[in-house]
């Protein structure tokens, strides 16, 4: 399994855009990295950069990205609204996948230590890098920032874990580390004040603030675990915002520290006007956010993804300074190969032009997860009709609870409409393999065989889950909005359709596998699944005709 980190480097320079691509054409350079997004500040005078990669080609791309910012950034001249103390002011990185934390933060640590002994660039480790808990923290670290930095380093306590105990005038330090995933995001508000966007910031930040009881200064923590925030004014916007680091999504979500933050301001007078993302985030965090909206409005939470990711946005105001470009700013859609789901990408005619095309893929097992999915979205239609139905606003809940289930059968369903797409051609490059020699042949076979069993188990998954899916349809002819009883009825014949047609593609290629244990068992568990489904059409078509009634 491949191991993927992410780095999301801070360079200390936001307005020069051609030094910034200078920086960004290094990570570019190393084979294996793909930079996914550049998000330059005017007033910070800082940009935020992601990639991501395999370890070894990430850290070269660090390297080779600090070494050409320390070339190409005075510090000596720097000015920014955000906290600072070097030209790479922080670079972490963040385990993404088959990756853990502890391998991450060692190689946080090799980082470190070629910045240090080769660019002479004194260096701090922070968070799950730094075995000294004391000063692991970030902003401890970084208290003083640049200019303070000239006396701090000389201190016994924070003499640099690599590099020279010199601060470097032109280059400043750098702090790197390896830690969860974190959101940088800012709140905007219809205030120029940050005195007052301050005052808001302590109120929500894990830190909160000090306050005197009895005479006595003590600790009031804020109303949000795991955030740190700050109040500051943005010339470039012209007004101030909370700008907060969320470093436990699953702890704090964007959405309820966007609530937080509205409810804080408006008890001091101030209104929340929109939010602004830097950098990148998370599929799940937009999709629970669009969830979180609907579920407060009191509607169906069973909606597409697009139509999630769009009521998040509008939601938080995310578009307020800037475009949102979804597939710019998620990190699961930047790093999506669009090759894996070429059919599902296609019109409806350019789809059916190439089934009918001389080319034997997409055959009946891609045709039979399609017609599942669009059995399943009838379904899912009348669950959501019926939750918005006049007089059933008590019932709400119960309808979005099975457009939920509902959605979730239709984009498995569509994901397996390019699987056996891309099982078929498996196949075929197994059987083009070369078999000159012993090797050759057995190396072959064996792929044949390798392949032809994951061409079994895909339209296996799509009998599955277009039967499980039945059940949704049978609830929404029984339950649901009455005018929409015949969509759920043609669900049904959809659903019962790419069962049978699915068992079809089982039976067909078990014929071409040699482990007949394995063989007798898929066949015999996928008869049960299809004498299930065309019992619940047979039902679910006689509750339809009972309920039209003529």
């Amino acid at each position: 399994m491949q191991q993927l980190i992410e780095c999301v480097p801070n360079f200390s320079e936001g307005n020069d855009l051609n030094l910034i691509k200078q920086i960004t054409n290094e990570i570019e350079s190393v084979e294996g990295v793909r930079l996914l997004n550049v998000d330059p500040g005017k007033a910070t005078n800082r940009t935020v950069v992601t990639m991501v990669g395999e370890p070894a080609a990430v850290i070269e791309a660090a390297y080779l990205a600090i070494k050409k910012a320390g070339e190409l950034i005075d510090m000596s001249k720097h000015k920014g609204e955000h906290p600072r103390m070097g030209a790479t002011d922080v670079c972490p990185l963040i385990p993404i996948a088959n990756i853990s934390m502890e391998e991450t933060a060692k190689f946080a640590q090799q980082l470190a230590k070629r910045v240090g002994e080769e660019l002479n660039i004194p260096v701090y480790l922070y968070e799950a890098a730094q075995p000294d808990t004391a000063r692991n923290n970030l902003s401890v670290i970084r208290a003083g920032e640049y200019e303070g930095f000239f006396k701090k380093i000389k201190e016994p306590q924070w003499k640099p874990d690599f590099g020279p105990a010199e601060f470097d005038t032109k280059r400043g330090g750098t702090v790197i580390g390896a830690r969860d995933f974190l959101v940088a995001y800012n709140i905007n508000l219809n205030t120029t004040s940050t005195s007052r966007a301050n005052a808001i910031a302590f109120d929500v930040r894990e830190a909160g603030r000090m306050i005197e009881v009895d005479g006595k200064k003590i600790n009031q923590p804020g109303t949000l675990k795991a955030v740190k925030a700050i109040g500051w004014y943005i010339e470039e916007y012209g007004v101030a915002q909370i700008s907060m680091n969320l470093t436990n999504i699953n702890v704090t979500p964007v959405h309820i520290a966007f609530d937080e933050v509205c409810n804080k301001a408006t008890a001091r007078g101030i209104r929340v006007t929109g939010s602004e993302l830097v950098g990148l985030i998370p599929l799940k965090a937009m999709t629970d956010a669009g969830k979180y909206f609907l579920q407060k409005q009191q509607r169906s939470t069973g909606v597409s993804e697009k139509e999630l990711i769009k009521i998040a946005i509008k939601s938080m105001g995310l578009d307020e300074l800037g475009p949102f470009k979804p597939e710019e700013r998620i990190i699961e859609y930047m790093l999506n190969d669009k090759t894996s789901n070429r059919l599902v990408s296609m019109t409806l005619t350019d789809f059916a032009n190439e089934t009918a095309s001389e080319s034997p893929a997409p055959g009946g097992g891609s045709i039979s997860a399609y017609v599942g999915a669009l059995g399943i979205s009838l379904g899912t239609m009348v669950a959501n009709l019926s939750s918005h139905k006049k007089g059933w606003d008590d019932r709400w809940k119960e309808f979005s609870d099975w457009a939920e289930k509902g959605e979730a059968y239709k984009n498995e369903l569509v994901k397996l409409v390019d699987a056996d797409t891309a099982a078929f051609n498996k196949i075929m490059q197994a059987f083009a393999l070369p078999k000159a020699t012993p090797e050759e042949k057995a190396a072959r076979t064996q792929a044949i065989q390798e392949a032809t069993k994951y061409a079994i188990e895909i339209p296996f998954k799509v009998m599955e889950t277009a039967c499980a899916s039945m059940e949704v349809i049978k609830q929404m002819v029984i339950e649901g909005n009455p005018n929409s009883v015949t969509d759920a009825g043609v669900g049904a014949l959809c659903a019962r359709s790419a069962v049978i047609g699915a068992y079809m593609n089982v039976r067909i290629n078990a014929t071409g596998y040699d482990d007949k244990a394995f063989v007798t068992d898929i066949i015999a568990r996928g008869k049960e699944i299809e004498s299930k489904a065309v019992a619940l059409e047979a039902e679910i078509i006689g509750l339809v005709n009972e309920k039209i009634g003529i």
